[in-house]
């Protein structure tokens, strides 16, 4: 083992505002180190930090983040209240249930709910 995961790092162009969003997602509270930094320690997460780059954000994620919810479709609503964008319909199959989300700044994630947590 080399190590233990410090944060995870986005790169985007309105940090402050992107920690205020996730904040609404996975809890915590946003913090504005300055005017390029910001992050929030998410309840049972590691530290989730936005840092400020040039120029905006081209293609797919190459990672993203599923947050496990109770109701895919409540937590969609809510998402989209915070200011998520949906992409397609929820996609339910024999492995579970999971929408697909984009953030303010376009950063694909899902809401999540694995078949052996359905009733």
């Amino acid at each position: 083992m080399i190590g233990h995961v410090d944060e995870v790092v986005v790169n985007c162009q309105d940090p402050s505002g992107l920690a205020k969003f996730w904040s609404g997602v996975l809890g915590g509270e946003p913090v504005d180190r300055n005017d390029a930094w910001s992050y929030l320690d998410a309840p049972g997460w590691t530290r989730l930090a936005f840092q400020k780059v040039p120029e905006p954000k081209v293609g797919r994620n190459r990672l993203h983040i599923d947050v496990l919810v109770a109701d895919v479709q409540a937590a969609t609503v809510a998402a989209v209240a915070l200011g998520a964008s949906q992409v397609g319909a929820i996609h339910v199959d024999a492995v579970g249930t999971f929408q697909v989300l984009l953030d303010p700044e376009g950063n694909e994630w899902c809401v999540v709910r694995p078949a052996e947590m359905i009733p």
